[in-house]
């Protein structure tokens, strides 16, 4: 998948639908103030298992809000909208920004953003595209099935 808007074309992501908000790796968070509205400039490191190659972004703020991370903690994370796009459908989502590096995954798609566009076969992965590398795909159980085109074969 890729979040075109902020200049990331290629990302390994996750459904995940036990979360309710999605989540982009990002470090170096600098919030900053543009024309009387909030941004923040990060940086992002989209492709796994590489810290070499990094992406700076800069969009605007649309929250700053507590979420509870997969082992119980919460952390204050900014909120981010941008387009994304996998399977040759795009459409915005809210994204919150955190360190994920050390998370199988770059990038966490929750149930919000899967809402009414994906439906999620946990028998099978990697449905778009099989990764080059792939690592610990024993454990990866979800798939993305643009929802339009599985009802257009039936």
């Amino acid at each position: 998948m890729s979040l075109p808007q902020i200049g990331v074309k290629k990302i390994k992501a996750k459904l995940d639908t036990g979360a309710r908000s999605s989540a982009l790796h990002a470090f170096n968070l600098l919030p900053i103030q543009k024309n009387g509205k909030r941004y923040v400039q990060f940086d992002v490191h989209p492709i796994q298992q590489n810290n070499k190659t990094r992406k700076t972004c800069t969009c605007e703020v649309v929250d700053y809000r507590w979420v509870t991370n997969s082992g119980g903690g919460q952390e204050k994370r900014f909120v981010i909208v941008t387009e994304l796009f996998m399977g040759g459908d795009r459409w915005p989502i809210e994204v919150t920004l955190t360190d994920r590096d050390q998370m199988g995954f770059r990038m966490l798609i929750g149930r919000t953003a899967m809402e009414h566009r994906l439906m999620v076969d946990p028998s099978a992965s990697y449905r778009l595209e099989k990764p080059h590398t792939p690592k610990r795909t024993s454990q990866v159980l979800q798939v993305l099935v643009p929802q339009q085109k599985k009802e257009e074969e039936e």
